[in-house]
């Protein structure tokens, strides 16, 4: 069974770093890659003017640019020859992470950096810190604030 590699992203720079990482290490380890996308549900959006039925239907994604940010990190992956499977999960960043790293026995979870410096994390968290306390596998925090 070949390694895995979990790794975040929400479409930023920061977190194209941390998947670019991620990439070139399971390049290095000939491994899997999973790329995961938290996200929240969109709230009280509506369709107006549709019968009940169609509007479950037609009703809007929970957040319409996960998809496009899984898919255009999936594909920075693939272009350098490597399996890749995506996550879209209703929940928190870290949590996310942990439930798929989990869920794929996974071999170590690259984060970046933001969040682990100031007086901030200490009120509201980060995920780095979260995943970097509560995972049961190996952890990279990337310098991803670095140019």
């Amino acid at each position: 069974m070949a390694p895995s590699i979990v790794v975040g992203t929400d479409g930023s720079e920061r977190a194209k770093r941390a998947v670019a990482e991620a990439t070139r290490l399971a390049q290095a380890l000939g491994a899997e890659v999973h790329v995961v996308s938290a996200y929240e549900p969109l709230r009280g959006a509506r369709i107006t003017g549709a019968p009940e039925g169609a509007a479950r239907v037609w009703a809007p994604l929970p957040d319409a640019t996960v998809d496009a940010t899984l898919s255009e990190a999936a594909a920075t992956v693939r272009f350098k020859g490597l399996e890749v499977s995506t996550h879209a999960l209703e929940k928190d960043p870290a949590d996310a992470l942990l439930d798929v790293a989990e869920r794929v026995g996974a071999d170590m979870i690259v984060v970046g950096n933001k969040g682990m410096h100031g007086a901030r994390r200490l009120l509201i968290g980060s995920v780095p810190n979260t995943v970097s306390h509560r995972a049961r596998c190996n952890v990279l925090i990337v310098a991803t604030d670095q140019g």
